[in-house]
């Protein structure tokens, strides 16, 4: 059954209120208003009254005021007085049970996310490239799935990107022209939004999204309270890291058709940080996302100064809306009135573009889906005192909130399981290993042959001394030959003696050397 919200007391009348019906909390919603007329409240009324029905609530806490809802509120005349003009005779003060969350880890349980999770889309948003840039880093992607590399934190991210720089000349047949300025830029912004902490996002354990849809031993919905007040000074990625967390509430959770109530309420501040300078395919996906998301039962509200801050397509989506005060000072003030004012259905009451101008601290004009689902007529009303506190929590307060936290000791210890990074690394050492064998392979060869030109000198040279040898050989036979035969003549001479000696001597001779 449909239960109704109180969200205000009427203006005119404060014996009626104005309600927002539960069953039509998913159809989205906007909270706007200039600073300081009271949106913080009506956003805390909102988170209490959900976590009171079961209805988890996720929001950021962009100026550490909200923490406020931890803790129980308290009487003071000025309060007092406050609800006595409305007709409340007694507040119930109460805490609401809460879960801090910080993407640094500092105030709040870490959130982190993988960067393949993240993928190519949010992640050149939050990097803030441009289409060139964005293809390449989508092909950076393909690239790692395709080589089985996972992309895990921010080093495996730095590593690949590096990788597909050294060997683009080899990827550009198959995945194109991976230009080495956008690499380059890629690899700038990276560094720019590690100077600026984001590197802590990316990393495992990474945050499970369904443990945003608890409730407590009551059956209150737990208020996830996400601490941005360092976050909103990287603005792209506090607007991407929400935008991530819608995306994977859209995947994760199953259809579920109309409901009672929400699974879960989703506060989304400082709304136009999501618009600003996106895609036109970021901005595809963030309308598919909020049309869609509700039949997931997760309603969406936008919390923001004016509606223009909005694109047309998805402010035509938010059922329900609370209009605070805005101020028409110059041009473009009166422009926003004017868009506030028709976005409502009309009153014939009031002047509803001169009322938006007139309405008071913690005053605004209220629409909300009837029990039939048809938007109702706008009204003026006083925001509901919220049961918490209005001062921050202490510091010690939050600490010991979080040791008693559902999630305590869940996301605390960072994990570094190989993945991109060390592959690849790997991959590094083994190029090294193999170019030093291969360095020690071609140096044992030119030492081979060295030591074979070396041999084969030394063979020549032997043989040239064999040779030399062998022919001082040869002339000391023939010498030898010619001594003993002309011994053997001379004997023969003497033995024979006389002139027929001599004559056979000479016959001998002449017919030997050709004698006379």
């Amino acid at each position: 059954m449909s239960t109704p919200i109180a969200i205000a007391k009427k203006t005119t009348d404060t014996t009626q209120e104005i309600v927002l019906h539960s069953q039509f909390a998913n159809r989205h919603g906007l909270i706007a208003g200039a600073t300081g007329t009271g949106k913080t409240v009506t956003l805390k009324v909102l988170a209490e009254s959900f976590s009171r029905i079961g209805v988890p609530v996720f929001l950021a806490d962009a100026k550490g005021d909200v923490s406020s809802l931890a803790q129980a509120g308290s009487s003071s005349p000025k309060f007092d007085e406050r609800i006595k003009t409305l007709g409340i005779d007694v507040i119930p003060f109460a805490a609401s049970p809460v879960v801090f969350w910080d993407l640094f880890g500092e105030q709040g349980h870490p959130i982190r996310s993988t960067v393949s999770e993240i993928g190519p889309l949010l992640l050149a948003q939050m990097l803030n490239l441009n289409d060139t840039q964005e293809g390449v880093l989508s092909a950076v992607f393909r690239i790692a799935d395709d080589q089985g590399l996972l992309l895990i934190d921010f080093k495996d991210l730095k590593a690949m990107l590096s990788y597909v720089s050294e060997h683009a000349a080899d990827f550009k047949a198959e995945y194109g022209n991976l230009s080495p300025a956008s690499l380059g830029a890629i690899q700038r912004n990276l560094l720019a939004l590690a100077d600026q902490g984001g590197d802590q996002f990316f990393g495992e354990p990474s945050l499970n999204i369904l443990d945003f849809i608890q409730t407590d031993s009551e059956g209150r919905g737990y208020i996830n309270l996400l601490a941005a007040d360092k976050l909103m000074n990287t603005p792209k990625l506090y607007a991407t890291f929400l935008l991530w967390m819608l995306s994977e509430l859209f995947e994760q959770l199953p259809e579920v058709g109309d409901m009672d109530k929400p699974k879960l309420v989703f506060f989304f501040d400082e709304a136009h940080l999501l618009f600003d300078n996106a895609s036109a395919a970021l901005q595809e996906k963030i309308e598919q996302v909020v049309r869609l998301i509700r039949s997931k039962g997760v309603g969406i509200y936008f919390v923001t100064q004016t509606p223009l801050d909005l694109p047309e397509s998805v402010l035509g989506q938010l059922g329900n809306r609370v209009q605070h005060a805005l101020r028409a000072f110059t041009p473009k003030d009166q422009k926003a009135v004017k868009t506030a004012a028709a976005t409502f259905r009309a009153n014939p009451s009031f002047d509803v573009e001169q009322a938006i101008t007139e309405l008071g601290v913690g005053e605004a004009l209220i629409s909300c889906l009837d029990e039939q689902g048809t938007p109702q007529m706008v009204e003026r009303g006083w925001v509901m005192p919220p049961y918490s506190a209005f001062n921050p929590i202490l510091p010690e307060t939050r600490k010991t909130l979080m040791a008693q936290s559902i999630v305590a000791g869940v996301y605390e210890q960072s994990v570094d399981r190989d993945s991109a990074y060390e592959l690849l690394q790997q991959k590094v050492v083994e190029r090294q290993q193999q170019a030093e064998s291969e360095a020690a392979a071609k140096e044992q060869a030119k030492q081979q042959e060295v030591l074979a030109k070396q041999h084969a000198k030394e063979q020549e040279r032997l043989a040239r001394e064999q040779q030399k040898e062998a022919d001082r050989a040869a002339k000391q036979r023939e010498k030898l030959t010619q001594d003993i035969v002309g011994t053997f003549a001379k004997s023969a001479a003497r033995s024979l003696g006389g002139s027929t000696g001599q004559k056979i001597v000479r016959g001998l001779l002449g017919s030997l050397f050709g004698g006379k």
